[in-house]
């Protein structure tokens, strides 16, 4: 009994009436926020083991956050983590967020292709691919599906065949070993085809990012359609992130 306490407090009630407008439960960290206070920016940068904290202005790079929450921890006056799961992206530097801002993560409609509204509008196939994960994203993705969250009632499914696809879901940092396998189911995708990065592994390497077993070259090739940020990143997340993109 005292263990199943601890899981309600710790993850609240499991039921989700809706994905796109619940209120997460649980200790969740999501998009952060940067006060104006001033504090030893010095000793700030270095708390962040992937060096997702820059400075003039103080900034966080979801891309590159652990989401460990040392810093809001350390500067509880400075950095606080909120409750905000769409943090989600179709430009990648519309991710970090600066000190003294206080505002939602957009698409740039701008950048989304005509054709992924009227293609991908209703039905999208995804292939996922893990590249060297830790398999948390991985288990969050399968997570998406499951009878709380239920991804596929909006037309989103995730296929075994890159030829039965529509584009690529990426997880992980990509490791050498699995370079060229992300090609090869890249290209047996047929076109049009989007790509999506999914947790701080897959859109900047994480922890992992200088280590030699990491080949990320295939990022360099093509465009980028989504980043969905997090480590890992979390069932509203990546359903918010998808549905806002296509829709």
């Amino acid at each position: 009994m005292l263990n199943n306490l601890k899981i309600l407090y710790h993850q609240g009630k499991q039921f989700i009436p809706h994905p796109t407008t619940v209120q997460v439960p649980g200790i969740y960290k999501g998009r952060p926020i940067i006060s104006l206070e001033k504090v030893d920016e010095t000793k700030l940068v270095e708390l962040c083991p992937t060096n997702a904290i820059s400075t003039n202005p103080i900034a966080i790079d979801m891309g590159k956050c652990t989401f460990c929450g040392e810093c809001a921890l350390c500067f509880p006056n400075k950095i606080k983590f909120t409750k905000d799961y769409k943090i989600s992206s179709n430009e990648r530097s519309r991710l970090i967020v600066k000190e003294g801002e206080d505002k939602p993560i957009e698409m740039n409609r701008a950048l989304i292709k005509k054709e992924i509204h009227a293609m991908f509008g209703k039905s999208l196939k995804l292939r996922q691919i893990s590249a060297g994960g830790d398999n948390s994203c991985e288990w969050e993705l399968n997570a998406s599906n499951n009878v709380q969250f239920d991804i596929s009632r909006f037309g989103i499914e995730f296929v075994a065949s890159p030829r039965h696809a529509d584009g690529i879901v990426i997880t992980g940092p990509i490791s050498e070993n699995m370079a060229e396998a992300v090609q090869i189911c890249y290209d047996a995708v047929p076109a049009p085809k989007i790509i999506v990065l999914v947790g701080t592994d897959a859109i900047s390497g994480g922890i992992f990012k200088q280590s030699k077993a990491i080949n990320r070259a295939f990022l360099d090739k093509y465009p980028i359609d989504l980043y969905i940020a997090g480590n890992p990143a979390h069932p509203l997340t990546i359903i918010n992130g998808i549905l806002n993109f296509i829709r």
